[in-house]
């Protein structure tokens, strides 16, 4: 009778597992990959984000799961013979942002993809966001309303700012409008409003900061917008130190702008985004057909500001917008 009782405590014990519920066969732990356009250094705390979510979900990297990581190191270009050499290694699950779920997405229709930011609909990598269709789900973080947003709130924290500079990349959609192409048109419908002119500054490789840079100067902008994008966020920490040695106020993306030394940041709570990631994979591991499981919209945005760098720049944030930052660096 114990050894009965042994067996049926193992024989529960494997049903509850994350890799007997995932279906691998033969014991195989799963693998996963990262695929992203930036770099894997600059998308640490994502990753990190992921993987807490994942251990609280079972998963441990290295014991139960491993992974392979391609980071295209803002060389877009890199990311399709990335994403073949994925789909050659046979991995589970594909994670990755907006490009990199494009790249894996031409590169196969099987192997399920989970997209942790972008626009899936405009890029085409879904049918809807309530029907995915296909092998693509995971999480929307575009909001075309962020552009307007983020000028605002720059406008109200520097009133006299009345000519803005607009760092966005000029990446071609194979499948409809850029993400950077809408947030810059809403910034231009909200700039008329607020009496800002805008000197949009386009960024297709590493060779276009200086010149973008030296423009800047040129025209005297008096502030700066960094729309959020794998080159922009792969060189966050040379764009903060331009904006911070020229003396301008300067709007970004995302909080990791700001940890980088940028001035303040409005925008989707990208680590949330990644961590829901993990979710999905959990449920696809288990047996969950992407094409069944809706994709999620954001639901955290948070407004960061950086009062070390607002000092160093003689500046003074408004106590209005100080009270509603979701966090203030000192």
């Amino acid at each position: 009778m114990r050894l009965i009782g042994l067996a049926v405590v193992l024989i529960v014990s494997l049903a509850l597992s994350p890799l007997a519920a995932g279906g691998q066969q033969g014991g195989k732990p799963p693998r996963i990959a990262f695929l992203a356009g930036g770099a894997r250094a600059a998308d640490a705390l994502l990753i990190e984000t992921f993987w807490r979510r994942m251990k609280e979900l079972g998963y441990v990297e290295g014991k139960n799961i491993s992974a392979e990581y391609r980071f295209a190191e803002g060389a877009p270009e890199r990311l399709q013979s990335f994403a073949a050499e994925l789909v050659r290694l046979k991995v589970d699950v594909i994670v990755a942002p907006g490009s990199g779920a494009v790249a894996a997405k031409k590169a196969t229709d099987t192997i399920p993809i989970v997209v942790t930011y972008g626009d899936p609909v405009g890029t085409g990598l879904v049918t809807s966001l309530p029907h995915p269709g296909g092998n693509v789900t995971g999480l929307s973080g575009f909001i075309s309303e962020l552009g307007g947003k983020q000028l605002e709130l720059l406008k109200e924290a520097f009133p006299k700012v009345s000519r803005v500079a607009v760092l966005w990349w000029n990446r071609p959609n194979p499948s409809g409008i850029g993400q950077d192409v809408l947030l810059l048109g809403d910034m231009k419908v909200g700039a008329r409003a607020l009496q800002v002119i805008l000197q949009p500054l386009e960024l297709r490789a590493l060779d276009d900061f200086d010149p973008a840079f030296a423009a800047i100067k040129a025209e005297r902008s008096h502030a700066l917008v960094v729309l959020r994008n794998p080159l922009t966020t792969t060189y966050r920490t040379r764009i903060a130190d331009f904006a911070t040695k020229s003396r301008l106020p300067a709007m970004y993306g995302d909080r990791e702008f700001v940890n980088a030394g940028g001035l303040m940041s409005y925008g989707v709570d990208i680590a949330d985004l990644w961590g829901r990631a993990a979710y999905f994979v959990d449920k696809i591991l288990k047996g969950a057909k992407p094409a069944e499981l809706p994709v999620e919209q954001p639901t955290k945005f948070e407004l960061v500001i950086n009062l070390k760098t607002a000092k160093a720049l003689g500046l003074t944030i408004p106590q209005s917008l100080l009270l509603r930052a979701d966090q203030v660096i000192e």
